[in-house]
């Protein structure tokens, strides 16, 4: 599938929850304690179960974090072997998920279909004579996800973010990355040279013979290279001034007559005379290469685009082609099995009526009202820390105070579901399925143009393991699926639920002060509320943490990406020291009684170590470092705590231990 620009929406009275000291506390195993805490906490509290623990064949990793994913999609695997089996009313919930569902798994019918299903697109493809014809393809597709050299949205203003816009991004390469077309280590020479043959797996299997599939994987790669020239670095989209271009259509119509975005507006369905550009350096590009490269190259570019999107819905020999590729880029052993693919599927396609079924079955509602205490007690922890921050003025301090103030806090799942009446599914047909939903999905995003944003709206589904920060709604977001161990318990102790959702918490709180969240104000408007000098002081302590995590290295001298990582670094900075404080407001942070032998201190520390319990392969660690805004885990433990005073107290950190930083080059910012 072509690459597109991701807009990561960036994963209380001061006594509650301290009387809660739970119906169980949470028994700490697998401690190495012929280590020193000082040199790598996180082998410290997780070296036992790395060295131990085997990556499922059919995983990249295994442990927390988004690995926690695999056995909530064997839940979600469980509800769908259920319902599917079961007799649904006509157009309910249940069996328009149960019927999706049992489409996919009719591997059968999929296989003997072969390529059946895109033989129409294919033909759509090769009747493209000129670049009208070609841009009311690539329209038409737009429509039912099937995106190739145009990245269109609907989204919040950045700058009047009660209103939703129309949005371009760049797009059109299949590379993860810009940079992987033009990088000559050995590892990613490996990967362009799998994607080449991945290409031509491709086309032979569409009726191409090697000569020809080999040249036209050829000319695809040259296309996404030309492209991929013009796309802006991950470091460079992480300045949201920058990416912010609002312009009028009529101008574009004038900058790049080959586009003609009248037309393509127009049959898009989309009326509107202003769209925010994000990378315009790119659809100049394109504007140009519509032109410069040949119709025939175009059909074959449009051709490997639309047979990479719906590789893995098609038949088997088509999906051995897509993981081949997948296997070089992530180094995952085998395929996973077709009830995780589908359950995948149906979460992608039909998210919130299978989170709705979720909820039901996994989610109980007093865990969602311990979450709410739990938040409201970090946001005013949150508020008492700004007061006494040295760096800041008053009048920036308030500022800051208000945006707090103002976050909405979204826990658990949506107030109220989507609707899917307009999804047609029948249950022997996977692919027209997958298109009626997807066809459904961008009517549901093109309403929105023009209208008030819908700040109920959630971006992630219900039983996902990830939290989020969205900058325009000013809102963190905690849905049902990461509120379970090793993040929440309702039942431990307050050391463990502190250290691992607190931190959650108070790290997604950060993004709203991190080195973009800072740029919007308490009504989520890309505006500056800061004074001149605190703004250079933040940015003075934003370039410590680039600084610093550019040292730390992974797989031999692969370094960290400062710039691309420091909003999530500095979040996780922040969200310990944060949660810290508020934990030292309970009963048990007050306290000194000992549990399993550890201290209270101990026991909030070892829970973020635990939260991070991450084991990968080498493939997928090396695309995590390229690609991943997030730093690797053992890093998201031990670079946060380095900074971290009272951690230093708790584990007796002494000059010489390799994780020491003197107090003076600690770093904090909130």
């Amino acid at each position: 599938m072509k690459n597109s620009l991701i807009l990561f929406i960036t994963c209380l009275a001061f006594t509650a929850c301290s009387k809660h000291q739970g119906e169980k506390n949470i028994a700490i195993t697998g401690i190495d304690s012929t280590l020193r805490p000082g040199n790598d906490f996180f082998r410290y509290v997780n070296g036992k179960w790395y060295d131990s623990v085997s990556i499922p064949a059919s995983q990249a990793g295994v442990g927390a974090y988004m690995f926690l994913n695999f056995p909530q999609r064997m839940r979600l695997q469980g509800i769908l072997d259920s319902i599917s089996q079961s007799k649904n009313p006509e157009g309910s919930i249940a069996q328009k998920v149960g019927d999706f569902y049992a489409s996919g798994m009719d591997t059968v019918t999929i296989d003997k279909r072969g390529y059946a299903p895109v033989k129409p697109l294919l033909a759509k493809i090769e009747a493209i004579s000129d670049v009208p014809s070609l841009m009311k393809f690539v329209v038409a597709q737009e429509k039912v996800d099937n995106s190739s050299i145009i990245g269109f949205g609907v989204g919040p203003d950045d700058k009047n973010s009660s209103m939703n816009i129309a949005q371009l991004y760049q797009t059109g390469i299949g590379l993860p990355d810009r940079d992987y077309y033009f990088k000559s280590d050995s590892s990613t020479v490996a990967i362009q040279g799998a994607y080449k043959k991945y290409l031509a797996a491709l086309f032979q299997l569409t009726g191409s013979n090697a000569q020809e599939a080999k040249k036209n994987a050829d000319i695809v790669y040259d296309i996404d290279k030309q492209l991929a020239v013009s796309h802006k670095t991950k470091v460079q989209l992480r300045d949201v001034q920058a990416n912010y271009n609002k312009t009028a259509v009529t101008n574009l119509v004038k900058k790049h007559p080959n586009i003609d975005w009248t037309t393509f507006l127009n049959n898009l369905g989309a009326k509107t005379d202003s769209i925010n550009i994000g990378q315009p350096a790119y659809y100049d590009a394109l504007n140009k290469l519509l032109k410069n490269i040949s119709i025939a190259n175009w059909k074959i570019y449009l051709k490997a685009n639309s047979l990479e999107r719906y590789a893995d819905d098609l038949s088997k020999p088509f999906a051995d082609a897509s993981f081949e590729y997948t296997k070089v880029l992530s180094g995952q052993a085998v395929q996973k099995s077709r009830g995780e693919k589908m359950a995948n599927a149906v979460d992608n396609y039909l998210g919130e009526a299978l989170g709705e079924l979720y909820v039901k079955k996994y989610f109980p509602e007093d865990a969602k009202k311990r979450m709410l205490i739990l938040v409201n007690n970090l946001q005013k922890a949150y508020a008492k820390r700004i007061d006494k921050l040295e760096w800041m003025s008053p009048v920036t301090k308030q500022k800051a105070k208000e945006k707090l103030a103002a976050m909405t806090k979204k826990i658990g799942y949506p107030d109220k579901w989507r609707d899917y009446s307009n999804v047609k599914v029948a249950r022997n047909t996977y692919f027209e399925n997958m298109v009626s939903a997807a066809a459904a999905a961008y009517q549901f995003q093109l309403a929105k143009l023009g209208k008030p944003v819908d700040k109920s709206e959630w971006y992630t589904t219900t039983p996902t393991v990830t939290a989020y920060n969205n900058p325009t709604a000013n809102e963190i977001v905690f849905p049902a699926g990461i509120l379970q161990p090793p993040y929440f318990d309702n039942n431990a102790d307050d050391a463990m639920n502190y250290g691992g959702i607190g931190m959650v918490i108070c790290h997604e709180i950060t993004h709203t002060f991190d080195d973009q969240g800072a740029q919007y104000d308490k009504d989520g408007n890309l505006k500056n509320w800061w004074t001149k000098e605190d703004y250079a002081q933040f940015k003075s302590k934003i370039q410590q943490v680039i600084d610093l995590y550019s040292t730390y290295t992974v797989l031999g001298d692969l370094h960290i990406n400062g710039e691309m990582t420091v909003g999530e670094n500095t979040a996780d900075i922040a969200g310990i020291a944060v949660a810290y404080d508020a934990f030292k407001m309970t009963d048990q942070g007050k306290g000194n009684t000992k549990i399993d032998g550890f201290t209270p201190d101990q026991r909030f520390f070892i829970s973020i170590a635990k939260i991070w319990r991450v084991k990968m392969k080498d493939e997928f660690l090396r695309l995590w470092i390229n690609n991943n805004p997030h730093s690797p885990p053992n890093w998201r433990v031990n670079g946060p705590l380095m900074n971290t005073t009272p951690f230093y107290d708790a584990f007796n950190v002494q000059p010489g231990d390799k994780m020491f930083l003197p107090k003076k080059d600690r770093i904090t910012i909130w």
